[in-house]
């Protein structure tokens, strides 16, 4: 398959990474078809979809009638029969294994053999995913960074069977969506969460010892190493449930070097999971 036989993208999941995911591939011209369990969910992916072209909108980035013909390109459902004649699908559910390759098992059934079908796991194998398919050489990661319509970057990772051409094409669709890309292995975090999160982890920690106060260590590092939020800042922008996730997962592969911060776990048993719930390290409307 080329990048020219794409007419149709199939998302799983319309939580934050999906509706995302969904949103630029419409803006792309593609037309879409958002996928979740339940409506509600559904729902809900479409007003964060509204709410960011309305923020594109008025930055300028784009016109009314530009918003208003990406919105109109992506249906939402909850069957996952609608997929079927997708293209490509990107795969965003719940950073579980059991989940993901539930997911995926249903995909290979509904699907056509030639469609390929991306995983957006931040930190989970790509060729555990891949397994449970009969045709695991057009599965890869398509790993999108959050928010997606801001960030630029997509990381392609290669399973152990991918192929070249399903490489390629990942490339390619990341790129058409206005992305650049990078690719990586088949490793525990690949690039980006097998630096990030032990960064992050470190930050918490430096807090939790009384190293400086929040402000100061976010402060530090945004002027001491030019990135634009610091640890604490980005942990709650992430969402500690899912930093929290993802370095479990890393501890468990690659030992502990990767254990998450104390603070960090007694924060997520709280419900304070950072700016989705109101409150992480620090406070939110």
């Amino acid at each position: 398959m080329q990048l020219d036989d794409i007419d149709r993208v199939g998302v799983v999941g319309a939580g934050t990474m999906g509706n995302g995911i969904a949103q630029v591939a419409a803006t792309a011209g593609y037309d879409v078809v958002m996928r979740d369990v339940e409506q509600q969910f559904v729902s809900a992916g479409f007003e964060d979809v509204d709410e960011s072209l309305a923020r594109l909108v008025a930055r300028d980035e784009l016109t009314r009638p530009e918003a208003d013909r990406a919105r109109d390109r992506i249906d939402g459902t909850t069957d996952l029969a609608d997929l079927s004649d997708c293209d490509i699908v990107v795969e965003a559910a719940t950073e579980d294994m059991d989940v993901k390759q539930s997911v995926f098992e249903d995909l290979a059934e509904t699907c056509a053999p030639e469609t390929v079908l991306a995983t957006n796991t931040s930190t989970l194998s790509i060729t555990t995913i891949a397994s449970v398919v009969d045709r695991p050489e057009r599965v890869l990661g398509l790993h999108f960074m959050n928010p997606v319509p801001v960030m630029k970057g997509v990381e392609v990772v290669v399973g152990e069977k991918t192929s070249e051409d399903t490489l390629a094409l990942g490339h390619a669709f990341a790129e058409d969506l206005g992305k650049e890309t990078w690719e990586a292995d088949d490793k525990p975090g690949f690039v980006v969460n097998r630096i990030l999160m032990p960064w992050i982890n470190e930050g918490i920690r430096a807090y939790d010892e009384g190293v400086a106060e929040m402000a100061d260590i976010d402060r530090g590092m945004t002027l001491g190493t030019n990135v634009p939020m610091g640890p604490l800042e980005l942990a709650d922008h992430i969402g500690l449930d899912v930093v929290l996730d993802a370095s479990e997962t890393l501890h468990e592969e690659l030992g502990d070097r990767y254990k998450p911060a104390y603070l960090l776990k007694r924060k997520v048993a709280a419900g304070d999971l950072g700016k989705k719930t109101g409150a992480g390290f620090y406070e939110y409307d």
